[in-house]
Parts: structure tokens; C-alpha cells; sequence
């Protein structure tokens, strides 16, 4: 018989070991005891061996709350411990240890120019000052405006005085506002960067409220606008006071301020509709007002195309200070701007329109060709323009005039250049566009605005320059030509001048500006009791902080004389073009423009196919 030995061998049992002594079976199981417990045991050996095993007692903290393992309480304990520990250290070391700040460089000259350039706005406020105007020696003025029985439109209060006179000129007022958003939509960063993006805002805001204004902007059709509030013919020796004939504070101006109303003036509405539009992308944030600009301007763009006709036609007192030498430039320009603000296509048709662009002059020279103020836009208009080809590409059916526009802003381009003979240059480098003719620097800072936002825009679209003929150049070429222009105008010229009022230590002292030469001191001075300041030799008592004045002749040559206008006379245009050249030329260049808020409301393009050639016919 077998049976299982249970300490894993065989267990033999015979017949014959049940005779086996007591004494023999002890000897042999102690044998087997000892063979057994000479070999190693495994655990389950052991515990049948042995039975159970005595377990270690684990060990418990109460917390009141809750009873924790007392080891996991050591390891939270002092993982906290240690925490706390190394956080205090890395304190310490920070504050201990000195730090070194990277500040940012200070300001350019460029940027400290345009912080001044601004704040020459802010004294040529008309109407109810708002409280922080900063200007010390200006207060409210002329609030009687547009409130003669003879004026249809009531209420003209408000707005800004165009020059070194108290008359609102709305004509190169409005090219003034479109030019300061044009350079907001493009340059908003580098206005923030400047600490000045809300002072430009508000300075837009202040004269487009006041071009509200000057026509019924609730209405959808109108029939008369206001042109100018103020007058300021003294041919013929006449002696009325008037805003040129006196010689006034606007704060005593006591004299009747006449309204000029136009009912056929297309370059003035379009212009206008120009400056509301452009604004409007400028205030997209807030709806409300711009979507009262963007009526405002439908309105005025309407009235512009269908009453044609010149502002300064029919020997109007216009003709003599602010002429229109057409509006078909006006058009395109104004066209341009309404496209951009609706995103209607009807306004980009007609924009590129070819008959409409040959009025203007787009496909002929002449002396003033490329040449943008307050009178001709159609340079402003083709870069414009050029801008919408470089970036959206919108195809057929406007690729042909687009391409037009394109190849003729890279002609204006080239003219810049001093390679190039289109215009002459004084020996200190000051750019003869108006052909020497007096107050060239508001035609100067225009051109290095166009010639920068150009340069950014080549930039942007990943162009590295353009063609003059066979010659390649790079937009670093238009930057630089920029710069000469605008270096000359802050005092890198033959007279080491500048001619922006309060930049640099030498600068024009004797401004044409009935504000800026009358002391604040409580004494009020008439028509003709103020032109014993007029023509003092004594510097202006009043600081006219950012004025650009009419600047040098063309031999670099400059009288500082209040009563020589044509050197001493800031205006709201030329400082509009110099504030846009400034903030473009401002702060890093790799800022660059912002390539999409002008678009925000033009819908996507999609290029119309070109019409199937016609059937061939044998």
C-alpha cells in the first residue's frame, strides 16, 4: 500500500511494520524529523508547519476628524514641512538677490514729435472746451456760430479753427480728419505704444461731431450743406471785421461770423463722405457711432454724385483761400473710403471705374502728378486702392484699372526718389513738390506718409521692393526717402530748425496764430487793439505746442515773422499729414500696418469668372 509522504516523497507502508516496536517507530519518525527539517521549507510548508504567523501591528494617528496611518502622516507632514521650506528659500533668493530691469529705450524722435504734433489740435478746438484740453490759454469760443436767422443749419458750434484765423474751413477740415484715421487704421499699435491712441481717437471724434453737423445727417436725401463758418476777404481795403481784417483772441471774437452754404458742392460732400467713413472703421467698436458715421457719409456720397458741381465755383470767397480744382479726384478717393466702410460693392465699381479715374487724371502726368493734399487725393486714392490689390486680390471685374493704380503709385514712388529728376530738391534735401512754390512742407509730409505706408504695405504682402523701369528698389529706399524729408523738417537742415513748434530747442518763435500771440491777462483787445500783437517783434507770449509751420523757401531759406504767413502759418492739413508720417515712421518698423481692420467689413471676394470669349466665326 502507498500513500503520499507530506513532506514530498513516496510513503511505503508494509504488512510486517505493524509488529514494529513502540520504541523503533519513535526512533524512525525522529529520523524522519531530522531529514525533514534539513531541507529548506517553502512558505505553504511552513505555515502547515508552523500554523498562522504573528502580523505586525499596524500603527494609527487620530486626528478627531478622521484616523489616518500614522506613516502616511510622518510622509504628509513633512513633504509639507519641506515644501514650505524650499518655497521660503526661493523667496528669499528673490528678493535678496538684485534684479535687473529691461526697460524700453527712450522714445524716438519720431514718437516725442508726434506727442507734440497732436497736441496742436487740441488748440485749435472751437465751440465748449471739454475739460482736459491741456491748452492753458485756450477757453470756449465763437458759441454763437450757426445761429443767425440767415443760416439754415442752426447749430455750428463746435469743431477747429483751421489756421492762425478763427475760420472753419470744411474742405481741408475734412481731408484732415480722413488723413488722421487713415493713419489710426493703420497704425493703431504704434499710436498705443506712443501712450496716444485715445488723444488721436478723441481728436477724430471732436471733428467728426462737428461734420455732423454741417448737414441733415438723419436724413437720406439732402440738399444743403454748410461749407465755411466765417469770412475773411479784405480785398479791396475793405474794413468790416472779419476773421483776417482783426486780430482777436477766438475767445473776444464779438463780430458776426457768416455761414457759406453750398447746394451743389460734390468735391466738399465726397470729401466729407471720405472723412465720416474712414472714422467709422476708426470707432467699429462702437456700433452705434459708426453706423451713424457710415449713414452720415451715404448721405453725403449721394449728395456729392447727384448735385454736381465745385464747392469754390461761381466766385466764392472759397476760391480764394481753399480752391477745388475739381471733384473727380474726390470720387475715386471718397469712393474708395465708402468701400472699405460698407463693404458695397457699387462703391468699389465705382471707384474703378476707367472713366472715372481718366477725369481725375490717373493716366496723365503733369507737374503735380503724384502729389497728394487737401485739393488733389487721387495719389491717396491709387495707393489706397493698391492696398485692396496687394491684400484681398479681388479679380475680375477690377484687376485691369487695380493693376493701373498699382503700376501708377510705383511711378509716384519712383518720383520720390532723388535718382529720379520729377522734382527738385533743395540743397539741404528738402523734396520741391508744390515746384517751389510757398508752404511746401504740408505737400512734404503727405508724400513721406504715402511713401512709408507704401513700404509697409510691400512689407507686409511679402514684397521685398518694386521696379522704376529696369531698376529694382527696396522698400527700405522709400523708408529712407521718409526720413531725409522728415529729419529736415525736425531739424537736420542748412538752418538746424525745427519747424514743429516746441521740438528741439530751435524752433519758429513768431507763429502767425491770433491765439498764440495775444497774452491770457484778463484784457480783452478789439478788432484793431490786437494788432499791436500782430505786429510785435516780440516772440509769441503762448506756446503753440506741435504746430508745423508753412516752413522754409526754396532755398532753404526761413524769416520768422508773424506777419509772413506763407513762412509762420500752421494749418490743420499740413499738421494732419505730419502727424500720419510721424506715427508711421514711429517705434519698430516690424510693427508695421495692420493689414486686416480696414477690411472688417468687406465681405469675402470671390473673383467673378471673365465672360467666355465670344463664338468664333469664320
Amino acid at each position: 500500500m502507498y500513500g503520499r509522504d507530506p513532506w514530498g516523497g513516496p510513503l511505503e507502508i508494509n504488512a510486517t511494520d505493524s509488529t514494529t516496536t513502540d520504541d523503533e517507530r519513535s526512533r524512525n519518525l525522529q529520523d524522519l524529523d531530522r531529514a525533514a527539517l534539513s531541507r529548506p521549507l517553502d512558505e505553504t510548508q511552513q505555515s502547515w508547519l508552523l500554523g498562522p504567523g504573528e502580523q505586525k501591528k499596524k500603527k494609527y494617528v487620530d486626528l478627531g476628524c478622521i484616523i489616518v496611518s500614522r506613516k502616511i502622516f510622518v510622509w504628509t507632514v513633512g513633504t509639507l514641512l519641506v515644501s514650505a521650506f524650499i518655497a521660503g528659500f526661493i523667496t528669499l533668493i528673490v528678493k535678496t538677490v538684485p534684479r535687473h530691469h529691461h526697460k524700453h529705450g527712450p522714445p524716438d524722435n519720431y514718437t516725442l514729435a508726434l506727442q507734440k504734433a497732436l497736441m496742436f489740435f487740441n488748440a485749435q478746438k472751437s465751440g465748449k472746451l471739454p475739460k482736459h484740453n491741456n491748452v492753458s490759454w485756450r477757453g470756449n469760443s465763437c458759441l454763437q456760430d450757426g445761429k443767425s436767422d440767415a443760416s439754415v443749419i442752426k447749430d455750428l458750434v463746435g469743431g477747429y479753427y483751421d489756421a492762425g484765423d478763427a475760420i472753419k474751413f470744411h474742405f481741408p477740415k475734412s481731408f484732415a480728419m480722413t488723413m488722421l484715421s487713415w493713419s489710426v487704421i493703420e497704425y493703431s499699435a504704434k499710436y498705443e505704444a506712443a501712450g496716444e491712441l485715445d488723444h488721436v481717437k478723441e481728436i477724430i471724434k471732436w471733428g467728426t461731431d462737428y461734420l455732423l453737423k454741417t448737414f441733415n445727417h438723419s436724413a437720406d436725401t439732402i440738399t444743403t450743406l454748410a461749407a465755411q463758418v466765417g469770412i475773411g476777404d479784405t480785398s479791396g481795403g475793405s474794413t468790416t471785421p472779419n476773421d483776417h481784417y482783426c486780430w482777436m483772441r477766438p475767445e473776444d471774437i464779438d463780430y458776426d461770423r457768416p455761414v457759406t452754404e453750398c447746394h451743389s458742392c460734390s468735391d466738399l460732400a465726397a470729401e466729407m463722405a471720405a472723412a465720416l467713413a474712414a472714422a467709422s472703421i476708426v470707432f467699429k467698436d462702437n456700433k452705434a457711432y459708426s453706423k451713424k458715421l457710415v449713414h452720415g457719409a451715404t448721405t453725403l456720397f449721394k449728395f456729392s454724385r447727384e448735385q454736381r458741381g465745385r464747392y469754390s465755383a461761381g466766385g466764392s470767397e472759397a476760391a480764394i483761400f481753399y480752391n477745388s480744382s475739381s471733384y473727380w479726384d474726390e470720387f475715386v478717393w471718397g469712393g474708395a473710403w465708402m468701400y472699405y466702410a460698407t463693404g458695397n460693392s457699387s462703391y468699389l465699381k465705382l471707384a474703378t471705374a476707367p472713366g472715372l479715374a481718366k477725369h481725375a487724371g490717373a493716366f496723365w502726368g503733369g507737374s503735380d502728378y503724384g502729389v497728394l493734399s487737401w485739393d488733389n487725393k487721387l495719389a491717396g486714392a491709387q495707393v489706397l486702392l493698391s492696398r485692396l490689390r496687394l491684400f484681398l486680390s479681388p479679380g475680375y471685374p477690377y484687376e485691369e484699372i487695380l493693376r493701373t493704380f498699382h503700376n501708377q503709385t510705383s511711378i509716384i514712388m519712383c518720383s520720390y526718389l532723388p535718382v529720379f529728376s520729377s522734382f527738385n530738391r533743395t540743397k539741404g534735401g528738402l523734396i520741391q513738390l508744390n515746384h517751389g512754390r510757398p508752404q511746401p512742407l504740408q505737400y512734404v509730409v503727405n508724400a513721406a506718409f504715402l511713401a512709408t505706408v507704401y513700404s509697409d504695405y510691400l512689407d507686409a504682402a511679402d514684397t521685398p521692393g518694386w521696379y522704376c523701369g529696369p531698376n529694382f528698389f527696396s522698400t527700405d529706399v522709400l523708408r529712407d526717402f521718409a526720413k531725409t524729408q522728415i529729419d529736415y523738417i525736425l531739424g537736420k537742415n542748412p538752418r538746424k530748425m525745427s519747424y514743429i513748434v516746441g521740438f528741439g530747442d530751435h524752433y519758429p518763435k513768431h507763429v502767425h496764430h491770433r491765439g498764440a500771440s495775444i497774452p491770457k491777462n484778463r484784457i480783452r483787445y478789439s478788432c484793431t487793439g490786437g494788432w499791436k500783437w500782430r505786429d510785435t517783434s516780440k516772440p509769441n507770449p503762448n506756446t503753440l505746442t506741435g504746430a508745423m509751420v508753412a516752413g522754409p523757401d526754396k532755398h532753404d531759406g526761413f524769416h520768422d515773422v508773424r506777419t509772413n504767413y506763407n513762412y509762420t502759418e500752421p494749418t490743420l492739413a499740413g499738421n494732419a499729414g505730419l502727424v500720419a508720417a510721424l506715427v508711421a515712421l514711429s517705434g519698430d518698423k516690424r510693427t508695421g500696418v495692420d493689414k486686416n481692420t480696414i477690411f472688417s467689413a468687406v465681405p469675402p471676394m470671390f473673383p467673378t469668372p471673365p465672360p467666355p470669349p465670344a463664338p468664333w466665326k469664320p
